[in-house]
């Protein structure tokens, strides 16, 4: 039995038990969601999102540090693509950020499960938990996998994005979408020989945008910039506090909408299943007597008597 006084109290044990939950038990998720929504919805949420290999484990471990240090309480959870073997999450991202969880803040890795764009669907409730266990803010590390970076972007009051001047063809990594999203770039890496092109690069192809991101250089390896950009971290959360409630109305209708879309696809799915009507025109299509979009037509009237 999960103990709410101890997942409040924000004890790791506590903790893991009710993301475990989230994660792989939809009946008690619900249970659990029941009793803590109405204290959820105040912590902080930070995306932070780019290549694979940009080092944003790295990075995410010395700066939730330095944000510690600022007196946030900060917690990571890491979106990791599914390990097929378990099913569940590849755990790489804990031991790259043990220095920060011996300071206190919570780490998880979880399985993205094929969602779309990697962002997994127990995302939301897991962010509530740990909101439930008084952390703010919540960093939130994706994998960057084409559409995962706009999705984050949905769900995030702050969208980081990062880039290493490894990558080779990251000013085409740089136009490819991310530029609508961002409210901090970061060239990390930034010992490593080319990054101040890169630097000017994003800085000339993003920086004079209307929305007019902050673009900072860190080094994890040396240590630089880190303070900085958790500094930016904190005055972002400060100001963007702000727009919140009307981020969050919109997050519920989305999450809502998902619901109920989810619902009724599992109730039309039930419904074709045993539906004469389906039967007969899928034989009709087989035999090709009639075209797809009439035998869909057809299938959708009977289903919505």
């Amino acid at each position: 039995m999960l103990d709410l006084v101890d997942l409040k109290k924000g004890k790791r044990g506590a903790i893991a038990k009710a993301i475990s939950v989230v994660e792989n038990d939809q009946k008690e998720a619900r249970k659990l969601l029941k009793k803590i929504f109405k204290d959820t919805g105040h912590a902080m949420i930070i995306g932070i999102t780019g290549p694979a290999g940009a080092g944003k484990s790295s990075l995410i471990n010395k700066t939730a540090v330095a944000m510690k240090k600022l007196g946030t309480k900060p917690a990571v959870l890491a979106i990791d693509p599914t390990s097929h073997v378990t099913g569940g999450a590849i755990l790489g991202d804990r031991v790259r950020m043990s220095e920060s969880t011996d300071s206190g803040t919570y780490i998880r890795s979880i399985a993205s499960r094929g969602a779309t764009g990697a962002v997994s669907r127990s995302l939301r409730n897991s962010i509530r938990v740990l909101e439930y266990a008084g952390f703010n803010p919540i960093i939130i590390e994706s994998v960057g996998a084409g559409q995962t970076e706009v999705e984050i972007s949905n769900i995030a009051d702050i969208t980081v994005v990062v880039f290493n001047p490894n990558t080779g063809d990251s000013i085409q990594t740089i136009k490819a979408g991310l530029t609508e999203i961002g409210d901090i770039y970061l060239v990390n890496k930034s010992d490593l020989s080319g990054a101040n092109q890169l630097f000017d690069a994003v800085r000339d192809f993003i920086g004079d945008s209307e929305r007019n991101p902050i673009i900072l250089k860190t080094s994890v390896k040396k240590n630089s910039g880190i303070t900085e950009f958790a500094k930016a971290l904190k005055d972002m959360m400060n100001s963007k506090k702000k727009f919140k409630k009307e981020k969050d109305s919109e997050r519920l209708e989305t999450e809502l909408k998902d619901i109920v879309l989810n619902n009724m696809r599992e109730k039309i799915d039930d419904m074709l299943h045993s539906d004469k009507i389906f039967s007969k025109y899928l034989k009709k299509l087989q035999s090709k007597d009639v075209d797809p979009f009439e035998a869909g037509d057809q299938i959708t009237k009977s289903l919505l008597k």
